[in-house]
């Protein structure tokens, strides 16, 4: 029998989840623990009028079950407007596993998630994320069928990260034309913050396009590997706004466009890969506004992800998945046209695009 976290008498006047900021309307929270696998978890479902809530598993050492509560609702919510605004009929979940990827996670832990999720009868539907694997979502199929981003020799679509990056590859060459006149990034001073599976495919698309790349992370190992590969320069992280840059591209860890970095951020264009990059999605997107920096909007911009893993659910293969995925370019430029139409930051243009989408859906059901 699957056992669920019960929040103790004494926590309860302190409203953990409907208290939260970041609820918004979350049709459901579901926190999960296992004492014998060490699991500790939550899966949000924000919203399924499109769809099942399809949205990947983030494991990470969190500071305090607050934290990660917040960001499993953030991330929720992000899902059901990346999956609106792209066309996709899904809705939007996400999971978090607290703890540390590298000492933690094991097979029966994975096991057990797994089949939490199954409990969900497919009303959220999981994949990877941060500190996950392919083999990871391999060993939650064995419990349960909602589960995409398995491996291609086990009928999946294998790793998400590339055609994530070639999505945010396409908007940031669509922001580039808005803003700087041009999509070629030859040339174009690029910062990535972040080279984990996404960060470094994104890299890799630059190099081929000619930019000029530097490159911050707390893994310096892996810094210098792709410095070496790339011939991009390492950029220590309290020194990666002192150089003027053409792009400043996220793709780590959100809320990095905040009121310090906004005061110290020397750049024309925003777009990375990171999820929640706005600290404060309506101010913060009106700074960028007023500062006259073409923002990318990253639930749309990083959806090249749940595309490729949505191509398992509707069986359509790699070519129309890289297809849909380019779309992103059209789209963004849509949204910085209505944005600029209006007199709105393209956070609201995007969340407006996606909000159309869900409405239509909910005035159909009710005919």
């Amino acid at each position: 029998m699957l056992s669920e976290v019960l929040i103790p008498t004494e926590l309860k006047k302190v409203d953990p989840v409907f208290g939260q900021l970041s609820f918004n309307d979350h049709e459901q929270i579901v926190f999960c623990q296992d004492k014998d696998t060490g699991l500790k978890a939550i899966i949000g479902i924000h919203n399924t009028v499109l769809g099942p809530a399809l949205g990947g598993t983030r494991m990470w050492n969190y500071a305090n079950e607050w934290d990660a509560l917040n960001d499993v609702l953030r991330l929720s919510r992000g899902m059901t407007y990346k999956s609106a605004v792209t066309g996709l009929n899904l809705g939007g979940g996400k999971a978090v596993i607290i703890g540390d990827a590298k000492t933690q996670k094991t097979p029966e832990l994975m096991r057990r998630f797994g089949e939490f999720v199954n409990s969900l009868g497919g009303k959220y539907i999981t994949a990877e994320d941060v500190g996950m694997e392919t083999s990871d979502m391999d060993t939650v199929r064995e419990v349960t069928p909602y589960v995409t981003g398995i491996s291609e020799d086990k009928g999946g679509a294998g790793n998400p990260s590339p055609v994530t990056a070639y999505g945010v590859f396409m908007g940031m060459k669509a922001a580039a034309k808005y803003r700087l006149g041009s999509d070629d990034l030859e040339g174009k001073k690029v910062l990535v913050q972040g080279v984990g599976h996404v960060g470094a495919s994104l890299v890799d698309y630059l190099s081929n396009e000619g930019a000029r790349i530097y490159i911050t992370d707390i893994n310096q190992q892996r810094l210098e590997e792709l410095s070496a590969k790339y011939n991009a320069e390492i950029v220590a992280g309290d020194r990666m706004f002192d150089k003027e840059l053409d792009i400043y591209a996220p793709c780590a860890l959100g809320a990095t466009i905040n009121d310090e970095t906004l005061k110290a951020i020397k750049a024309s264009v925003i777009a990375g890969a990171a999820n929640n990059q706005l600290a404060d999605e309506k101010r913060h997107g009106k700074m960028l506004q007023e500062k006259g920096i073409a923002y990318a909007p990253d639930f749309l911009i990083n959806a090249g992800g749940i595309i490729n893993v949505y191509a398992e659910l509707e069986g359509y293969d790699r070519r129309e998945i890289m297809r849909k995925t380019e779309n992103i370019y059209q789209t963004t430029l849509q949204i910085f046209a209505h944005a600029e139409e209006y007199g709105i930051t393209t956070h609201e243009a995007a969340l407006n695009l996606a909000q159309q989408r869900i409405d239509a859906r909910k005035m159909e059901a009710k005919k």
